[in-house]
């Protein structure tokens, strides 16, 4: 293979960020782990994943992309952005944009015909609509003049997509109806700790984005109060599970496993609780994320052991 096409490679696979996959899926894991017991051995599943990856990809390329050509990269903390550096052009990233919109389409439509079939019309334009509205929402975080990213409004954004929106969306995927309302609670928890790590991404970020005119919520609020933001966002996700767990009618003690994910959260409290030099945060946001991803992990295996 042509050498300097295996480094453009590279070079895209680097833009993709695969660090950041993990956390993506956790809401598709919780939500199919509710519908059905034996969720992995679906397609609908492994589709959803798919989706969800291309969804996860697009906004790191168009975070990418945006941050860049607006000069907000180029003093950033932590791994390296391409554009920023000149490595990927803007030309080139947005034609990288437009391949991962045609693909994730492709299966998202796939995934929808697998769930609804031929004879469920209104719900497979129903979810049609909120695969594009995750495109424009992956794409308008930080591309154009009213990206959302750039006006404190990104946390919500993560919560209704990373949270509600993929846990629902898959457990909807399966059973058709949302006849089960505890559903509500571990998907709001996935969604507060998705944006606890966008939480830890803007408050190691806040002096270059404030620079740049990035007025993340960070940037509004101030290190005290983001740090405040961060432990409520950690501790209600934790009650939330612990509510959840308890009104859930099981009596297996494997009903608890979730609770070794947040171990490292809390051990991440401390942390952020004492932190100075905001540079040091960036090893915290895998923490958090994989955390997450462990926590959504350890949700799925009870439901299955204790259904």
């Amino acid at each position: 293979m042509d050498p300097e096409l295996m480094a453009n490679f590279k070079h895209y696979i680097q833009a993709a960020r695969l660090r950041t996959l993990p956390l993506s899926v956790s809401g598709i894991i919780v939500g199919s782990a509710m519908a059905t017991p034996l969720f992995y051995e679906t397609s609908i599943f492994w589709l959803a994943i798919l989706t969800t990856i291309g969804f996860q990809v697009l906004s790191n390329f168009a975070n990418d992309y945006g941050d860049g050509i607006k000069g907000t990269d180029d003093n950033r903390v932590g791994e390296k952005r391409l554009v920023a550096s000149g490595v990927i052009t803007p030309k080139q990233m947005k034609r990288a944009m437009i391949i991962m919109i045609i693909m994730t389409l492709l299966i998202a439509l796939a995934l929808i015909y697998r769930a609804f079939g031929e004879n469920n019309f209104v719900q497979s334009v129903v979810f049609l609509i909120l695969g594009i509205s995750s495109i424009v929402a992956a794409i308008k975080y930080t591309v154009g003049k009213s990206a959302y990213g750039y006006s404190g409004l990104g946390d919500i954004f993560v919560f209704l997509f990373f949270g509600l929106l993929s846990t629902l969306g898959s457990y909807y995927l399966y059973t058709h109806a949302l006849n089960n309302w505890k559903i509500i609670l571990p998907a709001a928890a996935i969604g507060l700790l998705s944006a606890a790590v966008l939480n830890l991404n803007n408050m190691r970020d806040q002096i270059a984005d404030k620079k740049a005119n990035k007025n993340t919520l960070v940037v509004k609020l101030g290190s005290q109060w983001a740090k405040l933001y961060h432990f409520g966002l950690i501790n209600i996700a934790l009650i939330l599970l612990i509510w959840f767990t308890n009104i859930n009618g099981s009596t297996s003690p494997f009903k608890w496993l979730f609770i070794i994910a947040f171990f490292p959260l809390l051990h991440n409290l401390r942390v952020v609780g004492s932190n100075i030099l905001f540079r040091e945060l960036d090893g915290e946001l895998k923490k958090v994320a994989l955390s997450t991803f462990l926590c959504a992990i350890l949700l799925a295996v009870s439901f299955s052991i204790v259904s």
